[in-house]
């Protein structure tokens, strides 16, 4: 019972900037991890940043130093700032949560929001 709601993309030229938020609203246990991921037309789907519920942070190769993932301080929000844009970041970007309960994994997603980066 977790709703996810993205938001925030659009249109930017290589090197600008777009924040991404992701509303969060239903039940979670207390130890979660919640992501954002992106999907380009013709690829997989693959992990861009995580950040789990003791606040420890993970990015992507290909987005570090450039994206930084965070929270608001009742994880109602979850944000992806993304600075220095390329064409390649170009994708459909889904939030994310994943929990464990009684050994069994949940995933809950979002709709997605397009990021377009072209001049």
């Amino acid at each position: 019972q977790v709703h996810l709601v993205e938001s925030g993309g659009g249109l930017v030229q290589p090197g600008g900037a777009l924040r991404l938020e992701c509303a969060t609203s239903g039940s979670r246990p207390s130890i979660f991890t919640m992501g954002w991921y992106r999907q380009a037309p013709g690829e997989q789907r693959e992990l861009v940043a995580r950040i789990t519920s003791s606040d420890t942070t993970d990015y992507a190769d290909s987005v570090k130093g450039r994206f930084t993932i965070s929270r608001d301080s009742g994880w109602n929000t979850v944000y992806l700032q993304m600075n220095s844009l390329k064409p390649e970041d170009t994708a459909v970007y889904y939030c994310n949560v994943h929990f464990v309960l009684l050994g069994r994994p949940f995933d809950y997603w979002g709709q997605g929001t397009q990021v377009t980066v072209s001049s």
